[in-house]
C-alpha cells in the first residue's frame, strides 16, 4: 500500500519504520517541512514530504499528531478521495492540548477529530506506548502477543486497519464503532496496559466512561510528579493498577 503519515514523532516514525519494513511505500511529513526530517525518513525507509504531498495518491493516511492539531485539517483533506483510509492515533490530554469542552463533556476523542478533519476516521495505535510499538511486536500466532483495539464505522476501512495493525506486530481487536472508541482512550483498562487479545476484549467491555478521565488525570499527576522516574514496566503496571 501507499501510506502517508503526518507526524514524525515517536509514534509516527515507529509506524513508518514498521510499515516500510513490511513492504509498504511510506511518505512521512511533519509541521516543519521535509528538510527537517530527511535523515529520519531515510533511516525508517520513508520519503520525507510536505503534508500536502503526504495525502496525495495514497491508500491510507495515518495521523500521528497532538490531539488539538486536528483543528484546521479539513482543508488538507478536502481533495483527498473517500477511498483513502484515515487513521487517528492521537489521545486527548487537557494539560497539553488545552481544554476542549466537547470532549470534556463526553464526546469521544476521535468523533471530535472526525468533525475537525471532515473525514470518517478509524482509531488505532493510540492505546500503546511508543516503546511498546517499537519493541514489543511479535509475529502472528506467537505466545503472549499484545493486542491493540481498532474502532471505526466503515467496515472496509476498519478491515484495512486491522490488517495493518497485525503487520506491525500486534493482534488487532475490532472494538466497535467510533462512538465506542472512548473505551480505548486514556484512563481506561485498555489503554497502555499491554494485554493479550482475550484480556483486551474484557478490558474494552469493562471501561467506565465516568471514571476514565479521572483515572487519566490521576495517572498524569503520578507520572509527572517532581522526581518521578518510572521504567516502562512500571508505567504499564501503574496503568493496570489504576484502571482495573
Amino acid at each position: 500500500m501507499k501510506i502517508g503519515i503526518i507526524g514524525a514523532g515517536n509514534i509516527g516514525a515507529t509506524l513508518a519504520g514498521k510499515l516500510s519494513a513490511g513492504g509498504h511505500e511510506i511518505k512521512l511529513a511533519n509541521s516543519r517541512g521535509p528538510d527537517s526530517i530527511r535523515d529520519l525518513a531515510r533511516k525508517v525507509g520513508a520519503t520525507a514530504v510536505t503534508r500536502e504531498e503526504a495525502v496525495k495518491d495514497v491508500d491510507a493516511i495515518i495521523l500521528a499528531i497532538p490531539f488539538e492539531k486536528h483543528r484546521g485539517l479539513a482543508n488538507l483533506f478536502s481533495q483527498v478521495p473517500e477511498s483513502a483510509v484515515v487513521i487517528d492515533t492521537s489521545n486527548y490530554y487537557p494539560f497539553r492540548d488545552s481544554a476542549i469542552a466537547e470532549v470534556d463533556n463526553g464526546k469521544p476523542e476521535s468523533v471530535w477529530a472526525s468533525e475537525q478533519t471532515g473525514r470518517q476516521l478509524v482509531k488505532s495505535w493510540n492505546a500503546a506506548l511508543a516503546a511498546t510499538l517499537a519493541d514489543k511486536g511479535l509475529p502472528s500466532g506467537a505466545p503472549g502477543r499484545i493486542a491493540l483495539p481498532v474502532a471505526g464505522d466503515d467496515a472496509w476501512a476498519k478491515a484495512v486497519v486491522l490488517k495493518l495493525v497485525s503487520e506491525t506486530g500486534f493482534d488487532a481487536l475490532d472494538a466497535g464503532p467510533l462512538s465506542e472508541s472512548w473505551r480505548q482512550q486514556p484512563g481506561t483498562p485498555a489503554y497502555c496496559t499491554e494485554l493479550d487479545i482475550k484480556e483486551l476484549k474484557e478490558a474494552v467491555s469493562a471501561a467506565d466512561a465516568a471514571r476514565a478521565p479521572k483515572n487519566r488525570d490521576e495517572l498524569m499527576k503520578v507520572f509527572m510528579s517532581p522526581g518521578a522516574d518510572f521504567t516502562h514496566e512500571e508505567v504499564i503496571a501503574r496503568n493496570r493498577e489504576m484502571t482495573a
